[in-house]
C-alpha cells in the first residue's frame, strides 16, 4: 500500500529498542548528534559554542568534566555571524585548532535538519566519531 506524503508517519514505541546515550559532555552534548544552542541575540551563544569547540579541537577538558579526550573535528553552523569578522576572531581568541573546525557553507543550498549531506559530511570528516 502506497503512503501519501501528507500522511503522518507513526512509530509504535513497543518496536523501539532503548539504548543509553553516549555523552561527549554530560549532560549537555550527546556524542555524534546535532546540538543546537538557542537564545536571544547578545546572550553569548556564539562565544560559548566556539569556546567549547576550541577545547574539543585541542582535546582539552570541558568545564566541570575530568574526562581526558583526543582532539576532534567539529562541524559548526552559523545563521547570524560572519566567518571573517566574528567566527574566526573568536576561535583565535579561544586558541582553537582551526584546522579541526569546519563551517557549513549554505551559500548555494540551505541545510535542513534531515539533510543527508550533514550525515555524509560528519562521516567524511570524522566529526561523528
Amino acid at each position: 500500500m502506497e503512503k501519501n506524503k501528507n500522511e503522518l508517519r507513526l512509530i509504535n514505541m513497543a518496536e523501539v529498542e532503548a539504548r543509553e546515550v553516549d555523552w561527549l559532555w554530560y549532560p549537555y552534548i550527546p556524542f555524534g548528534k546535532i546540538t543546537i544552542v538557542q537564545g536571544d541575540p547578545g546572550e553569548g551563544k556564539t562565544t560559548f559554542a566556539l569556546h567549547i569547540a576550541a577545547l574539543l579541537s585541542k582535546g582539552e577538558m570541558l568545564p566541570c568534566d575530568d574526562k581526558k579526550r583526543k582532539p576532534i573535528n567539529i562541524i559548526y553552523q552559523t545563521a547570524e555571524d560572519g566567518l571573517e569578522d566574528t567566527i574566526k576572531p573568536r576561535l583565535l581568541e579561544a586558541n582553537a585548532e582551526c584546522s579541526r573546525i569546519l563551517v557549513i557553507d549554505e551559500t548555494e543550498v540551505q541545510l535542513s535538519m534531515t539533510d543527508e549531506r550533514l550525515e555524509k559530511a560528519m562521516q567524511e570528516t570524522g566529526a561523528n566519531s
